[in-house]
Order: C-alpha cells, then structure tokens, then sequence
C-alpha cells in the first residue's frame, strides 16, 4: 500500500483563516494525503479571525524529517523582526525533494530563506516584500499577478489568492494526479463564473 504524503503547515500567531482550509481539505479528502500543524509556538495560536489552533509539532528540520511538503501560512506577524527563522525547515524540505509553499506573509519566510534566488515567485503586490524585508535573492524574479506561481518545488502566492495556491501545490505535490488537479481548478473557476 501506497504511503500517504505528509503535509506540514506552518502556523504562527495571528495567522489567516482563509488560506490553508482549501488546501489542507483537499490534500485530505481528495488526494489521501495527512495534514500536520507546525508551529514555533508550544501552545495554542490564534488565527486572524479569534479561531484556537494547538499545533501537532514544533518546525525543527530533524523532527518534520517525514514530511513531504511544507505550506507557510501567511499571518499578521510574519513581516514584523521577531518573525520566526524557519529556513532550516524548509531547506531540509527542499533538500531532499519536497515541495514547500508560502502564500500572504507567509512569502517573507521563504524570502528570507533565500529559496527565491533564481526563481520566479509572487506575493501581495510589487515591492510589498522589499517593504517588509528590504532586499532580497530572487526579487528580480518577482512576478506581480493575481494568482499563484510555480518554480519547481517552489509555489508562492498572494493572500488573495487560495484558489490557485492550492491547486499549484497540489499539482507539484501529485503530478501523477494531475486530472483530479484539473477537476478541482474547474470547479474553483465555475464559483466565478457564476458571481
């Protein structure tokens, strides 16, 4: 029997309810996959919206050894200086062939990671990185659409767009399911048709 792939999500305070559900709903309900909440927090974090969210895990590179993708979700705080460093997370991820994935704030952790060198990325708008973190390896690579952006191994994606995030993610994370990825891009895109 086929293992399931792992899914780690990186929550940290203040952290956006809109930007995860669809992805980690769909990695679990239609492609099989286990969804895991990583923080550097011990206890409980609050999203955005007042929700309670007790994370599984810490974001050490050694004990999210299993995991097969990691996912930062965008929150309030990552543009402040105390942000948490999470590049050993996410290198280790990269490293050994995993997918990782930033959406919102969440873009500031892979910038300051450096996994934008020589890659094309997106985020909340031009400049807004720079706004927060100054200079970055990559920021000529920067691409300034409405929707998310895969390099590779590499999705990134603005707030305003969980949508495309998700199904980018999905599509690096299952190519052998690229069909049921095309379903599901189909069925985000008939929500607007219809508006």
């Amino acid at each position: 029997m086929e293992q399931k792939k792992t899914i780690g999500f990186v929550f940290i305070d203040k952290f956006a309810d809109w930007e995860f559900g669809l992805l980690s709903g769909a990695a679990t309900d239609w492609f099989a996959a286990r969804a895991v909440a990583l923080s550097p927090l011990a206890g409980p974090i609050r999203s955005i919206g007042g929700l309670k969210l007790v994370p599984d895990r810490g974001v050490g590179a050694e004990e999210n050894s299993d995991l097969d993708a990691v996912a930062v979700i965008g929150a309030e705080t990552w543009p402040g200086e105390d942000a948490p460093d999470i590049a050993p997370l996410l290198n280790a991820t990269l490293q050994r062939g995993g997918i990782v994935g930033g959406i919102c704030g969440g873009t500031l952790a892979l910038a300051r990671a450096g996994l934008f060198e020589g890659r094309k990325h997106t985020s909340n708008g031009a400049g807004w990185m720079q706004s927060h973190i100054g200079d970055y390896a990559g920021s000529s690579l920067y691409q300034d659409v409405p929707h998310a952006v895969r390099d590779a191994h590499i999705i990134s994606a603005a707030g305003s767009a969980p949508g495309t995030f998700t199904t980018n993610f999905l599509e690096a994370l299952f190519p052998e399911k690229a069909g049921q990825v095309a379903e599901m891009r189909e069925f985000i895109r008939r929500e607007y048709q219809a508006a």
